[in-house]
């Protein structure tokens, strides 16, 4: 698996197209999204983006799926189908999208969590389960700064959302290696495993994304076999970013400034790939 799983100097250059795009595809979908819009339209707009830039989305090249974003709506965890569904307010909603530029891959997630003055103590709940996720997506990734193995990110992510609360981390669904495919080896857990997992070493790129709950980790698959819900009915929160580790260090391709605005809090200065 060594073998193959790193890229060269060259394909790490690469990579930085796809994740821009991916990320300007997010930004746009940011701006958009209010009470009143169909998750199909944030789709819509996703695309746009993405095509504009003279890339292709690459959820869609997966057998069987045929839209730009996942848009997961409050019980709903990831791999949720854009349609019809009206957003309302107060609801928390994942957007996970991504790109291919070239031949290589980007892919990236939000949450955001719509105003309601109605139910504030909600609303409330919601942005603290996002923002757990969000932080704990840059503990792990401020975690493969120094990591010697892949499985620190893991332990990194799971010790800060368990010192938050009693918050489920998904353990069915994880992060993984991406690069020609937006889905490659190596896993990435969201927790601590016995396995130490990759080496980190220049070359590697992952997509780190921490899938978190409100409470409990049991999941379904509904009717349209893609939409992974809570079985519990409890809200859920997907935060991601693609990362490369190279010769200097290591550069967030999913963040317009290689993760420098969250990174430094923890210590890590970013450094674009040479």
């Amino acid at each position: 698996m060594a073998r193959n799983i790193y890229k060269s100097p060259a394909e790490l250059r690469l990579m930085v197209e796809p994740g821009l795009v991916t990320a300007a595809s997010l930004d746009a979908v940011r701006a958009a999204i209010r009470p009143g819009i169909t998750t199909a339209e944030l789709d819509a707009i996703a695309e746009k983006v993405i095509r504009d830039a003279g890339g292709e989305p690459n959820f869609a090249l997966v057998p069987g799926y045929h839209h730009t974003v996942c848009a997961s709506v409050n019980d709903d965890v990831v791999h949720g189908i854009p349609g019809s569904r009206v957003l309302k307010a107060g609801d928390i909603v994942s957007i996970d999208s991504g790109a291919q530029v070239k031949g290589y891959n980007g892919d990236s997630a939000m949450t955001i969590v719509l105003d309601d003055t109605a139910r504030p103590e909600v609303v409330a709940a919601r942005r603290e389960l996002s923002e757990v996720t969000r932080k704990s997506l840059w503990v792990g990734i401020a975690a493969l700064a120094s990591a010697r193995y892949l499985g620190e990110v893991g332990g990194a992510i799971e010790d800060y959302v368990r010192s938050k609360g009693d918050y489920g981390i998904l353990e069915d669904y994880v992060g993984h290696g991406i690069g020609r495919s937006m889905h490659e080896e190596p896993t990435v857990f969201n927790y601590r495993t016995r396995e130490r997992g990759a080496k980190v070493k220049p070359g590697l790129c992952v997509a780190i994304e921490p899938m978190i709950t409100a409470d409990g980790l049991d999941t379904f698959v509904r009717e349209d076999d893609w939409t992974v819900a809570t079985s519990n009915g409890a809200d859920a929160a997907h935060w991601e970013h693609s990362v490369a580790v190279h010769q200097d260090g290591i550069w967030v391709l999913t963040a317009p400034d290689g993760g420098a605005s969250e990174l430094t809090a923890h210590g890590v200065v970013p450094v674009p790939i040479p």
